[in-house]
């Protein structure tokens, strides 16, 4: 599969071919009968655990229909600095989603499903050793978070800055305020960024379209790994690549989200780089 896919997109990075296999895949009747007990955070966890994201499908990775919208960013961010003889977070990648706001707005209270894959590779410690320790293993991590509607921007920042610091304190910061789209995940934040592919869905039910025509920022910030701790492994300043997807589909087939976004990128959106 990942074979094929490389052979349609000669321009993707292993990156993308791994997040597109992620991103196409879903669970089957099987799967859920045998495995989720219930609907909760921590049954989706455990049927993570167990049979991962699914079944990938090929042509769900190479084809969207129309009533769907796929955006893919193959980008490179500097996630760490050297100051003051310690290492510090340096960059954030802001994402301006180009949703068709007319278009989602005039659907109104209509039920719309979300989908984002976060994927990047990760150098393993070179001392090889200390797995049960923090920031041991994995040279850095990433994590993805989307505005909720209503949030500014500034007020979005301020959160993943909070986030940022818990996440080094082992602590857990809720998102203050009216319900955000945290709450609407399928699987969650403590699950979905184990590893280094990160993928959720928010699915039909939780989100209108409405609703989505406000949620058009999606940020990728990095969290601690030994490139920043290790200083003496002079790998603070190093470059590292990420995919996201990002796709939303409306239950109406009707429903031609594609068209209006195609006519509006004319050129690659580059995210903005925050510091």
């Amino acid at each position: 599969m990942a074979g094929q896919l490389m052979a349609a997109y000669p321009q993707a990075w292993p990156e993308t071919i791994r997040a597109l296999m992620i991103h196409s895949a879903q669970w089957t009747d099987a799967m859920r009968q045998s495995f989720l007990n219930g609907g909760g955070r921590r049954d989706y966890a455990r049927l993570l655990r167990i049979v991962g994201y699914g079944i990938p499908d090929l042509q769900r990775a190479m084809t969207c229909g129309q009533n769907s919208l796929t955006l893919i960013a193959q980008e490179t961010l500097r996630p760490y600095k050297k100051e003051n003889s310690r290492g510090k977070t340096k960059e954030m990648h802001l994402h301006d989603l180009p949703w068709p706001k007319a278009e989602l707005l005039a659907l109104g209270e209509q039920q719309v499903s979300m989908r984002v894959t976060l994927s990047y590779f990760v150098d393993p410690s070179p001392e090889g050793r200390a797995w049960s320790q923090r920031y041991r293993y994995q040279s850095h991590a990433l994590r993805f978070a989307l505005k909720k509607p209503g949030q500014s921007v500034p007020d979005f920042l301020q959160h993943i800055n909070r986030e940022v610091m818990a996440d080094e304190d082992g602590e857990v910061v809720p998102n203050p305020g009216t319900q955000g789209v945290e709450d609407r995940w399928l699987i969650g934040s403590q699950a979905r960024h184990r590893g280094s592919i990160h993928s959720d869905i928010i699915p039909m039910g939780r989100l209108t379209a409405a609703e989505l025509a406000d949620v058009n920022v999606l940020a990728v910030y990095p969290v601690v790994g030994w490139f920043r701790e290790r200083l003496h492994a002079r790998r603070f300043d190093d470059d590292i690549r990420y995919s996201l997807i990002v796709s939303i589909q409306t239950r109406d087939v009707a429903n031609d989200i594609y068209t209006p976004v195609a006519a509006q990128i004319r050129v690659p959106i580059a995210p903005a780089i925050v510091t």
